[in-house]
């Protein structure tokens, strides 16, 4: 193992290009991942609360869930293992599959559109997708996934204007003492002459 190492060298001592540190790190680029991060999210809100509460409830959280085994056992799917699986698990479980797929839609949403567990949520919103591309639906399942893709590469900063950069911010507020309050004055002092000038 050490002459492979030598030879191509340790991943550790890969340097990260500028570029992708700097789409990664920016706040000028968070600006940018967290209306990609929203845009997304609202489009799963609107998918979930299509069959929460919309034209899409009977399909899904009634009937046995008809819409998701019509979906599975009709599906043009991209492997035959992929076939099986739609046709001898999703089938006949399709009631509560149904539930879950409505439940993981809205709150994959919820939680992209706050900003709360991005990476989570953007992970759950990527493998929606590739259920849904690998069952044969197209659409626009191919951009949702590479955004999503594009959200969890870029976790630092595209959950970093929300919840998750405001419990970050907590955290490392209580890390190094530095609360924004009268215990502090230095901190609150230097933030008055920052604003005063």
């Amino acid at each position: 193992m050490k002459y492979v190492t030598a030879l191509i060298g340790e991943p550790a001592e890969l340097r990260t290009p500028k570029v992708i540190h700097w789409l990664s790190t920016s706040k000028l680029a968070a600006v940018v991942w967290t209306a990609a991060r929203v845009w997304l999210g609202v489009l799963w809100i609107q998918a979930g609360v299509a069959k929460l509460w919309g034209a899409e409830n009977p399909a899904f959280l009634h009937n046995n869930g008809a819409g998701v085994a019509g979906f599975a056992a009709h599906a043009t799917a991209s492997y035959s293992w992929w076939a099986s699986f739609l046709h001898s698990f999703v089938v006949p479980n399709a009631g509560w599959i149904g539930v879950l797929v409505s439940v993981s839609e809205f709150a994959a949403g919820l939680a992209l559109v706050l900003g709360m567990l991005t990476p989570v949520a953007a992970g759950g919103a990527l493998i929606l997708n590739l259920t849904y591309m690998l069952s044969g639906t197209a659409g626009v399942n191919p951009v949702y996934a590479l955004i999503a893709v594009v959200l969890l590469a870029t976790w630092r900063t595209s959950g970093w204007i929300g919840v998750d950069g405001l419990f970050s911010g907590y955290l490392a507020r209580r890390r190094t003492g530095r609360h924004l309050t009268g215990r502090n004055e230095g901190v609150v002092e230097s933030l008055r002459q920052q604003s005063a000038a």
